[in-house]
């Protein structure tokens, strides 16, 4: 028999600088069908409302570029005290198109760091959490001792992917579930072994999360699967690869050399 499982979306008040996020939420959820933390939920957070709430609010008109931001600016079409974040944020840039830097952050691509003036105050930018899984073990421990559900935890962002239009979900901080299920041995259909399948837990929780939590004025920052039976462990963290195991970032220093 297939499992029934479902994505509620959590609304919330709107996420404000030192707002307790996982009193919130739990607060937000009595009023949703879901009603409360079952044992075995998995919650996935927008990144931006985990920021927010963390403090991680940078004012662009306290930002002094400096001569390799005026530079990018220029050649990007992009405000240099927004490109001045970026560096900062980042751990190296790899190029950009005009308004976005490509950079690498956290073992991954993303564009502009991940730092966003989607949902932040006016004026305002709001960069990735400094520790996606460290937010993720947080809320999860919060949930726990507060409800007495052991419930994995999903720290959320969307972007863009080579050759499409649109963003999709991906997860940036995982806690309580694997990130990652490996499927090399099981068979296919016709009994062929798997060599290299790897389903991407995680992101694909985090894409369907925000099918119900959208991207504009929603105000729903968080969703909760429920039914999927995936046992809630220990594991933290986001699986990734190295550059040089990557398909797009080796033909893409394969065409830079």
């Amino acid at each position: 028999m297939t499992p029934s499982y479902t994505i509620t979306g959590i609304p919330t008040p709107l996420i404000r600088q030192g707002d307790d996020i996982a009193a919130i939420l739990i607060a937000s959820l009595r009023e949703t069908p879901a009603a409360q933390f079952h044992e075995g939920d998995i919650l996935v957070v927008a990144e931006t409302a985990v920021s927010t709430a963390e403090g991680r609010i940078i004012r662009l008109d306290s930002i002094i570029p400096t001569k390799e931001a005026l530079e990018l600016g220029r050649k990007y079409s992009m405000d240099p005290s927004l490109v001045q974040c970026i560096l900062e944020e980042s751990d190296e840039i790899v190029g950009g198109i005009t308004g976005f830097l490509l950079c690498m952050k956290h073992g991954t691509l993303l564009p502009n760091a991940g730092v966003d003036a989607s949902n932040a105050p006016p004026g305002c930018v709001t960069p990735l959490p400094s520790d996606p899984d460290s937010s993720a073990l947080i809320l999860k421990r919060r949930i726990k001792q507060e409800t007495g559900a052991d419930v994995g935890v999903i720290v959320a962002d969307s972007r863009t992917h080579a050759m499409r239009v649109g963003c999709s979900g991906v997860a940036i901080g995982c806690a309580g579930i694997p990130s990652v299920l490996d499927a090399r041995g099981r068979n296919d259909l016709f009994g062929r072994p798997l060599v290299v399948t790897r389903q991407a837990l995680a992101d694909n929780l985090a894409s369907a999360a925000e099918v119900v939590m959208g991207e504009a004025d929603e105000r729903i920052p968080a969703a909760l699967v429920r039914g999927l039976g995936i046992p809630v462990t220990d594991a933290t963290g986001i699986e990734s690869i190295s550059a040089e195991d990557c398909l797009f970032m080796g033909l893409l220093e394969k065409n830079i050399r």
